[in-house]
């Protein structure tokens, strides 16, 4: 019976050892956290400019794969950046992105017959940043991204049933293209402060993972873009990493 009611005992006091540990734990990641977000630099703002695409694909496992010339578009987005240490932070972007194809049956033939086809996203990039410089600065980002599409719209049909195989359609009403797209994308660029403010020249460079094709058509297709940009931010916090070091 002592043996039992020592053992209880023990086990309360371990449990509650444990309790109290994990306690100080968590309420020294609430007070680390609450410092890191008070040391952090955050600015808002728009970033608006061109990007072009290209594609690939196979149109059965036995095929090789070609290449698709892309079609060029603007793209905008809104900005979100946060620095928590002296060079480095995140960037999350909320982007309207228009990318496609246009592939041409045979540049020989004349006249050129064309099918072109144009997807709309709402794209999430999620990226590290990194800079180098005060006033002026070179940046490197690079990280995943996620999109969700909006449109798929065939703009011209020319041609069909070409060997190999063309890259279907995918804006008719019987066409059901995958909607998610994930992929990385990685960036440079300079950008320079004024104030509060800060103007950002960056080139991006995306490639997708993403297969539109919903209905086993084609055996396999994924795109890459490049997006030449110019963004505005304004910086709603202020970093008080400097002041603490002083």
């Amino acid at each position: 019976m002592e043996t039992n009611i020592q053992f209880k005992i023990n086990s309360d006091q371990i449990y509650n050892s444990l309790l109290l540990s994990m306690n100080r734990i968590f309420l020294t990641g609430i007070y680390m956290l609450a410092s890191f977000v008070a040391l952090a630099q955050t600015s808002v703002g728009i970033r608006g400019g061109y990007a072009t695409s290209t594609y690939s694909y196979r149109a059965t496992p036995s095929n090789r794969v070609a290449s698709v010339a892309g079609i060029g578009a603007p793209t905008f987005a809104l900005v979100f950046e946060h620095f928590n240490s002296k060079n480095a932070g995140i960037e999350i972007n909320l982007q309207f992105l228009r990318i496609g194809f246009s592939q041409i049956e045979d540049v020989d033939v004349d006249p050129i017959l064309t099918n072109e086809t144009q997807f709309d996203y709402l794209k999430v990039p999620i990226l590290s940043s990194f800079f180098l410089g005060r006033s002026g600065r070179f940046q490197i980002k690079a990280g995943p991204h996620l999109g969700y599409m909006l449109q798929a719209k065939d703009i011209r049909r020319e041609f069909s049933d070409a060997t190999p195989l063309e890259i279907p359609t995918y804006g008719g009403a019987n066409d059901k293209p995958r909607k998610i797209m994930y992929g990385l994308t990685a960036g440079a660029g300079i950008s320079k402060l004024f104030g509060k403010s800060t103007l950002t020249g960056e080139v991006r460079f995306a490639y997708d993972f993403t297969n539109p094709e919903g209905q086993e058509r084609v055996f396999d297709m994924s795109s890459t873009n490049l997006e030449f940009t110019l963004a505005y931010l304004f910086r709603i916090k202020d970093s008080k990493i400097g002041k603490v070091k002083d």
